[in-house]
């Protein structure tokens, strides 16, 4: 029997950071790839396609980096 996959449907999820990364926030992963134990994410800014960077897929489970699908974020008020 194969072992399951992680993350099988990595590849078309949206993403939201929870800070700017190159002045954006939306991000959507367009490729993954395998190395040994590690599953990595490319993630393609919704607004540039120029802006993309491959990470570890484990850190999108982090609540305090990522929020899943694209979120309209507070910014901090001076209130």
């Amino acid at each position: 029997m194969p072992r399951k996959q992680k993350f099988p449907y990595l590849v078309g999820s949206k993403w939201t950071a929870q800070t700017t990364i190159d002045g954006w926030r939306h991000f959507q992963v367009v490729n993954r790839k395998n190395q040994q134990h590690w599953v990595f994410a490319e993630l393609v800014a919704a607004c540039d396609p120029s802006v993309r960077f491959w990470i570890n897929a484990q850190l999108l489970k982090n609540r305090s980096l990522w929020q899943s699908g694209w979120q309209s974020l507070q910014e901090p008020s001076d209130r």
